[in-house]
């Protein structure tokens, strides 16, 4: 009996050694699939037995990981959901203020170039003066076609922020409600892992959106907090990440009747990426622009009104220059004609007194915030050239997150992901138990039939 006990022993713990290989077979190309193994253990004899032992037990079912490569995973994914999500946004402003055909440098040569030929060939001739005024119109659409794409932007970034906040808010409560499960599964000896899975899953995709710290608890319950220390996720405890306001979000954080106000830039992730690009670069940039507009405006205007036209009155305003405007921050004067233009100095019809001071306008000196002081010819350049230097920045950075990211992963699989060939062996291996433990119990079943015949 003790033979025939071992054998059906060995032939159970086979069967549940195979059934986890098939599991991990199954589950080849699930993405975050734990391989699991059963652990096998030997059942010694009982006290003062002479029995060789009492076969073979599953003690458990083993889960291959590795937490220190599961926090590695998620560092990555967060460093690579920062810069990830900006480069588009670079990308496509470097390319609108790199086009000679939608540049401001361009637009402000153009014009000068059209003030130039005026003072060259005659400053009465109405398509020259045409030229000038046509010429300041089609800067005003480089200026406000660039603020637009400011403001899309924007708005852009604005809905993706609180999509990620919907989305965030989803993962946290689904990594509560797993942590109950988990908790609940180890007290009564049921297996987890396919809970445990679903919510590293979850902490993965939560990673991608704001850097988090992870920490593990006696239960088998995870707790996960910002970077910054508050937190998301105690036990089955979850908080909830609010953003209010459309043209200017702020965010909050609701935990356990508490609320607190968080200050995204520093968040990580995705929702940390977006808001430092906004409030690093963006806005600064789009502040830059509406700073050249107004003192280009304001300079052209003011030397205009030391003018006079030809018929000796005084120089009009020829730029309209509207703060906070969405669509038209920089005009041309409602109904501003070529005889407006004051070009002379002393009312004489062509005297180019002052329009030599306008020309001069180009060279002249303009304040832009974080640049200083810059030549009004130079300032777009310069700000093309810090975006330049500022995505090659980000893009550096995406590049090696990628890899990080890429060498995360692998590290990963090589620990928890399921080997092929490795499972194949098993499946021989354990299939040559069960049969053998087969056989054994053929062997006593005979031995106790010879017994039976004997007594009879």
């Amino acid at each position: 009996m003790s033979i025939l006990n071992n054998a059906l022993s060995g032939a159970l713990a086979s069967q549940l050694a195979l059934s986890s290989s098939s599991q991990n077979i199954a589950n080849l190309q699930t993405k975050g699939y734990t391989r699991q193994a059963a652990l096998l253990s030997a059942v010694g004899p009982a006290a003062g037995s002479t029995q060789a032992g009492n076969g073979v037990i599953v003690s458990s079912l083993m889960r291959f990981s590795d937490n220190y490569k599961t926090q590695q995973l998620w560092r990555a994914g967060s460093d690579l959901g920062e810069r990830s999500q900006t480069q588009p946004y670079l990308t496509q402003l470097e390319t609108v203020m790199g086009n000679d055909d939608a540049s401001l440098s361009g637009g402000i040569d153009k014009f000068f170039a059209a003030l130039n030929a005026v003072a060259g060939v005659d400053p009465t001739s109405t398509p020259l003066r045409q030229q000038v005024v046509t010429a300041a119109g089609l800067l005003s659409q480089r200026f406000n076609s660039l603020n637009n794409v400011y403001n899309s932007q924007l708005q852009s970034l604005r809905q993706q922020r609180s999509a990620i906040v919907d989305s965030a808010n989803t993962s946290i409560a689904a990594i509560a409600s797993l942590n109950s499960r988990i908790a609940n599964a180890n007290a009564t000896g049921s297996n987890a892992s396919s809970l445990i899975d679903q919510r590293d899953q979850a902490i993965d995709s939560l990673a991608s959106q704001m850097a988090l710290e992870v920490s593990d608890q006696p239960d088998g319950t995870r707790n996960v907090s910002l970077k910054s220390g508050q937190s998301l996720v105690l036990g089955s405890v979850a908080g909830k990440l609010t953003v209010t306001g459309s043209a200017d979000q702020s965010f909050s954080l609701s935990f356990a009747g508490t609320t607190f106000g968080l200050d995204v830039t520093r968040a990580g992730g995705q929702l940390g990426g977006l808001s430092a690009y906004e409030k690093d670069v963006l806005l600064p940039l789009q502040n830059n622009v509406a700073e050249m507009a107004q003192q280009l405006a304001d300079k052209v205007n003011n030397q205009l009104a030391l003018g006079k036209t030809m018929d000796g009155n005084p120089g009009k305003p020829l730029f309209v220059y509207t703060p906070g405007s969405t669509s038209n921050m920089l005009q041309v004067a409602s109904g501003f004609q070529t005889a407006d233009l004051a070009f002379s100095s002393d009312g004489t019809p062509g005297d180019t007194g002052n329009l030599q001071k306008l020309v001069a306008i180009k060279s002249q000196s303009i304040s832009l915030t974080g640049l200083g002081s810059v030549l009004l010819s130079d300032a777009d350049t310069q700000l093309v050239g810090k975006l330049a230097v500022d995505s090659q920045q980000n893009k550096g950075a995406l590049d090696t997150y990628q890899s990080m990211r890429g060498q995360a992963e692998a590290d990963w699989q090589s620990t928890s992901g399921v080997n092929q060939d490795e499972e194949a062996v098993n499946l021989v291996e354990y299939q040559k138990m069960y049969q053998a433990n087969m056989k054994v119990m053929s062997v006593a079943n005979a031995l106790f039939d010879a017994t039976l015949a004997m007594m009879g």
